[in-house]
């Protein structure tokens, strides 16, 4: 499980990512996912870059961050563990689990960041029949129980040295 690095907000950088995908088909979310790849979020600065960049409004720019939940507006502060909450997860389970991390954690599922961890819902990691299911890093975590559960939220922690 490798952690991701990102790097601190660039102007130039993200001019570069921006305006090589300008001329892809639906450039705007190839852009946004660039952007939040290199730098874990995007950032209110791009916002105007973006919109120069495919003529479009800043409005509209900023409508689709906020209407897609995994564009983040702010820089990680921490790990992310993302629990699917989708019907076959939940009928193995996955309710239990977001309980169990409320209860001994004190973690709110998409609630932000407790002890260097945030805890978001995701709907479906195609992983349905090994679920419940989870996801960090990129790494897709499934059977989970309680214990494993317990042992992936504490891999995450450790890593944002809490």
């Amino acid at each position: 499980m490798s952690m991701s690095v990102h790097v601190a907000w660039d102007e130039g950088v993200a001019r570069e990512l921006i305006e090589e995908r300008a001329g892809l088909e639906g450039a705007m979310l190839p852009i946004l996912h660039a952007l939040q790849k290199k730098f874990g979020y995007v950032d209110a600065r791009a916002v105007a870059v973006i919109a120069k960049v495919l003529n479009i409004s800043r409005a509209e720019v900023f409508g689709t961050i906020s209407f897609y939940h995994d564009f983040k507006r702010q820089p990680p502060m921490g790990g992310t563990i993302k629990l699917c909450r989708a019907e076959a997860c939940q009928a193995r389970g996955a309710e239990n689990l977001a309980e169990h991390l409320e209860r001994v954690h004190g973690v709110k599922i998409d609630g932000g960041y407790r002890n260097g961890v945030s805890v978001e819902t995701v709907y479906c990691l195609g992983n349905c029949a090994l679920g419940p299911n989870a996801l960090h890093d990129g790494e897709i975590f499934g059977r989970l129980d309680a214990q494993g559960l317990e042992d992936l939220y504490a891999s995450v922690a450790r890593k944002t040295g809490e």
